[in-house]
């Protein structure tokens, strides 16, 4: 990438990738996928299978039956069959904060789900048309943005389309530590003209989901964002992926976020019930309306 001075002449294709689907072409059997997973013998795998016959039963539910297996190995299993990111214990005590991977059947996840469904109807459309990123903002810290902005994305790679998120909070960034990845070089790198390659970091256990992180914190975010460089990168990252979206400070630290979503193009607001004051919300999206922003909603979080 260049490192001559000049914004504009800003090449990503060095530093962004266009990544490749993981898939593999032979669907394994819950039998097999529960007996890796739970280290069964062969005589195991032979009494689960007698009792299934006999019982005329599937073969996970028959395996609960026996103690040989429980209802997590089950529904891994399923979610490994049918490519479904779901994460195990381990994951959840890791990364309490993602319900939309660790707990896929919760109430939140299928709030997820149904938030998802409506951003895709009100922000994409089958004309052809460029996609935009979609930026998700908030008025104040702890308004849970950061945690709606992860699971959208988990919910997003659900569906299979190849998902980035951004961590645009070159204020407080948190997306390296709920994803797990390493935040040594990210967004700030690449906009200072100083990015490398790997800026990109894949979600483990997730095939359709990647990271930019912030990387290092610079003292002069919103100028970062203002230049002609980050519409650059955006305009390279919508071009690779199905879906971008972008963490942003609360608009309590400066006007970093209605920047940020002005050149995404669009925007989601989130809002803590009984938190968040209307007169905020009301001059944050009267400030996206102005920046000609397109809103795609506001989501009042009760996590």
């Amino acid at each position: 990438m260049s490192d001559t001075g000049d914004p504009t002449q800003h090449d990503f294709s060095d530093s962004i990738h266009a990544p490749l689907a993981e898939t593999d072409s032979k669907v394994r059997a819950i039998g097999e996928l529960i007996r890796d997973a739970r280290n069964l013998s062969a005589e195991d795998v032979e009494r689960i299978s007698k009792y299934q016959r006999e019982h005329k039963m599937r073969f996970g539910e028959a395996a609960i039956a026996l103690g040989l297996a429980n209802a997590e190995d089950v529904l891994y299993a399923l979610s490994q069959q049918f490519q479904y990111a779901y994460g195990d214990e381990d994951r959840r005590k890791a990364n309490p904060e993602l319900v939309a991977l660790t707990q896929p059947f919760g109430h939140q996840a299928e709030a997820f789900r149904a938030i998802r469904s409506q951003i895709l109807l009100r922000t994409h459309s089958d004309d052809g048309a460029q996609r935009h990123a979609l930026a998700v903002v908030s008025t104040d810290s702890g308004d849970g943005k950061t945690y709606f902005c992860a699971n959208l994305a988990v919910a997003l790679a659900q569906l299979g389309g190849k998902v980035l998120v951004v961590d645009g909070d070159m204020r407080g960034a948190r997306l390296h530590q709920i994803f797990g990845v390493d935040n040594s070089r990210g967004l700030s790198n690449l906009l200072a003209g100083r990015g490398g390659k790997n800026v990109v970091k894949a979600v483990p256990d997730v095939p359709n989901l990647w990271v930019m992180p912030v990387g290092t914190q610079p003292p002069n975010p919103l100028e970062l964002v203002e230049g002609p460089a980050f519409g650059l990168l955006l305009r390279e990252l919508t071009s690779k992926f199905d879906h971008v979206l972008i963490d942003s400070p609360a608009a309590v630290f400066g006007t970093d976020g209605v920047v940020i979503a002005a050149r995404c193009g669009a925007a989601l607001v989130v809002a803590r019930r009984n938190t968040s004051k209307v007169a905020r919300l009301q001059d944050l999206v009267a400030s996206l309306q102005a920046a000609q922003t397109r809103l795609a909603g506001v989501v009042m979080n009760e996590y």
